[in-house]
């Protein structure tokens, strides 16, 4: 299972390699698998892999795109992956072998809305299974 993680870590890593350009961002959403999602744009400038027991039951049972606005998405992944990559840099403090790389999510990259609808959801999804907390005003019991 960790090793899933891993591979997740990896793919959030790679989309977050990419230049900015806003213009031909045909994003193919695909299931590979039961519990693996691919995101890319057709340049392949940036790519995201999901593979993670039970996110794709998770994820319907979840509010449906469109409900949240991409500037909420946006704002609430900046604080999530601020606050991953502080966690990955204190191996001591948290669990290594949930924190292993950091994540590189530039603000001024524009990833679309389905990029940045999944990467929070899988946030959440993160903190439900391991029992972690980012935010600290969310509500919720861990």
């Amino acid at each position: 299972m960790k090793i899933f993680f891993y591979v997740v870590i990896s793919g959030i890593l790679v989309f977050g390699c990419a230049t900015t350009k806003e213009k031909n961002m045909d994003l193919s959403v695909t299931n590979t698998a039961s519990d693996t999602i691919r995101i890319a744009n057709d340049s392949l400038e940036y790519e995201i892999i999901i593979i993670e027991p039970g996110f794709n039951v998770w994820l319907a049972t979840q509010r449906p795109r469109g409900y949240y606005s991409e500037q909420f998405l946006e704002t609430r992944n900046r604080i999530y992956v601020t606050e991953f990559n502080q966690r990955v840099l204190q191996p001591f403090r948290f669990n290594p072998n949930l924190y292993l790389q950091q994540i590189n999510y530039e603000p001024t990259i524009h990833y679309g809305y389905e990029v940045n609808y999944l990467l929070y959801n899988y946030f959440l999804f993160f903190e439900r299974k391991y029992h972690q907390r980012f935010i600290a005003s969310r509500g919720g019991n861990y």
